[in-house]
């Protein structure tokens, strides 16, 4: 058994880029629910026909923040994928007792990543 949520946080990103369906199953309630810019508060079976295909493309996170803070973690990771590409996102995670039952997803970009010189324009 995993003792506090940023394990059990680590251990779903673990399993996600170990395509291990197994073990993320074993960490996510049935009430689960998902959302990210793309995708508005899925259900668990739908997290898992739609999204758990991407973890075929995933080959591992690299931990830049792991944030408890009560029954939420926040993480920030850079992702690999298996052609090399890599990215950052952030998530929130909310976890009761020992499974993750929300996921809030905030992608971020890809590393390098290239921004237009002088920032943001204002009007």
């Amino acid at each position: 058994m995993l003792k506090n949520t940023a394990d059990i946080a680590r251990a779903s990103y673990l399993a996600y880029a170990n395509h291990d369906r197994a073990a993320i199953e074993a960490l996510i309630a049935e009430g689960f629910h998902f959302t990210s810019p793309l995708d508005n508060r899925l259900d668990r079976a739908t997290y898992f026909e739609r999204c758990w295909p991407n973890s075929e493309h995933i080959s591992a996170f690299d931990f830049i923040e792991v944030v408890p803070h009560g029954e939420h973690v926040f993480v920030v990771y850079e992702g690999n994928d298996v052609r090399g590409h890599r990215f950052r996102n952030t998530e929130r995670l909310t976890i009761r007792g020992d499974k993750i039952v929300e996921a809030e997803v905030y992608f971020g970009w890809s590393i390098p990543h290239d921004a237009p010189e002088g920032g943001f324009v204002t009007r």
